[in-house]
């Protein structure tokens, strides 16, 4: 139909007139034609589509720009942020829902711009939860092969035993199971990019296969002795340093010189703070249209301590917090509809963990003279607070963090979040037990060999 191919040669430029035409077009063909043809149905719906997604960027984009008009003074003053991103924006870069004018994110997105047009290995590197696919698939989506396959392996979550199969695919009959020829991931990213994501859990076997494939550009299946090419990018993330893992002789040295042509960190929210607010506006949407409902309200409270929070699980963590309590709240949200892990301690329980720290911890007062506000000296006792409170845990349960979690209820993985983030290793606490049971042990052993 003419009137539908006219709605595709309309041009994709986001603004009200633009939008307000084309739907217009749609308007206009339902009204005019007798009968629609399947095929022409399911345009219409992939331009209606479109049209709202148009639509909710535009939405997004005003809150954006009305958040920096109310910014502080001295955040107005600072437009070479803003203007780096204008300039990006100009130059139709493609930010896949990454957004905001934080300098270092702003470095990274400009890198990946650059490097986006070339076929060069990436290495993307950044605490769990900064948004290491998402830069994965803003360099996919400005490349040449945005077209083309993206293909998404974590390698930390592939048995050993698998993990060649799983990447390069097998023969039938190459071991017990395989009941058929089987493409591996790199195959299925053929012409297009594969994210090995968790880069730095691959064991060593792997690494080795690994950088074949980056030297030779060719697979070999599971069984096989024929040799597979294959046109493939590579973007590799980690959370991990694999410079230092090359030195203790955990990872290869050449593959991660090999991986880190182009070398790409993501900032923590916490060095992001500023654009919390957006975040959570951007999150709170989000969630309300998955839900079919209307955007949650924030109290006061609540507000107050997302913005303080230090959210050792990164944006992550922030956008499963605002899907939680816009599922769990009516039209408004307070603390109570935080995960009870996340909830701010009661003043007394802060203060009495506060006062415990020098009951083996050896950590310092807060010093007034070192913190920059009242929310700084609210976060750093919640801090304190929070590390005394695991280190007592862990204590008592010499060192298991599954014991631990389930102690306090919480889930385990970010139970070892916020033990990453305060620098506690389980195992410390273990031997720190095992020394002390056996000290005692002896001491008993003497005290019985007396008696005697």
């Amino acid at each position: 139909m003419k009137i539908l191919d006219q709605i595709e040669d309309i041009s994709p430029a986001i603004s009200y007139a633009g939008l307000i035409e084309r739907i217009e077009i749609l308007r206009s063909t339902l009204r005019w034609s007798s009968r629609l043809e399947r095929t022409d149905i399911d345009k219409l719906l992939r331009q209606a589509t479109s049209l709202r997604d148009e639509v909710m960027q535009l939405s997004h984009k005003e809150r954006f720009v009305q958040a920096a008009v109310t910014a502080e003074p001295e955040q107005r003053a600072e437009q070479s942020r803003g203007a780096r991103r204008q300039a990006l924006l100009e130059r139709s870069f493609i930010f896949e829902g990454t957004f905001g004018d934080n300098p270092r994110l702003l470095e990274s997105l400009e890198i990946a711009e650059k490097a986006a047009p070339t076929d060069l290995p990436v290495l993307i590197d950044g605490e769990s939860g900064t948004g290491k696919e998402l830069m994965a698939k803003v360099i996919h989506a400005n490349g040449s092969r945005s077209d083309k396959p993206f293909i998404s392996v974590n390698c930390g979550a592939i048995p050993d035993n698998l993990l060649e199969s799983e990447l390069f695919g097998h023969r039938k009959g190459a071991f017990t199971g395989a009941a058929n020829d089987r493409k591996g991931k790199f195959e299925s990213a053929h012409t297009g990019t594969i994210f090995l994501d968790e880069i730095g859990e691959l064991p060593l076997a792997g690494q080795v296969k690994l950088l074949r494939v980056l030297e030779a550009h060719e697979i070999q299946r599971v069984g096989s002795d024929e040799t597979i090419a294959v046109d493939t990018r590579i973007v590799a993330a980690t959370n991990r340093n694999l410079r230092k893992l090359s030195e203790e002789g955990k990872f290869r040295e050449d593959l991660f010189y090999r991986l880190s042509v182009i070398h790409v960190t993501l900032p923590p929210l916490r060095e992001r703070r500023d654009e919390i607010p957006l975040l959570i506006a951007w999150f709170g949407d989000e969630a309300a249209g998955t839900l079919k409902r209307r955007p949650v309200r924030l109290t006061p409270r609540l507000r107050d301590f997302l913005l303080n929070y230090a959210y050792p699980g990164n944006i992550r963590e922030l956008r499963n917090v605002m899907y939680r309590i816009s599922c769990l709240a009516g039209d408004m949200a307070d603390i109570d509809h935080l995960p009870t892990d996340m909830r701010p301690a009661a003043p007394g329980s802060a203060a009495a963990a506060l006062q415990g720290l020098a009951n083996g911890t050896g950590q310092q007062p807060i010093s007034v003279a070192n913190l920059m506000s009242l929310s700084d000296a609210k976060r750093a006792a919640s801090d304190d607070a929070e590390k005394a409170f695991l280190e007592r845990g862990l204590r008592e349960v010499n060192g298991t963090v599954a014991e631990l979690a389930r102690r306090i209820d919480m889930n385990r993985s970010h139970l070892q979040m916020l033990l990453k983030k305060h620098g506690l290793h389980s195992k410390d606490f273990r031997n720190r037990n095992m020394a002390t049971s056996s000290r005692n042990g002896a001491e008993e052993r003497d005290e019985d060999d007396g008696d005697a």
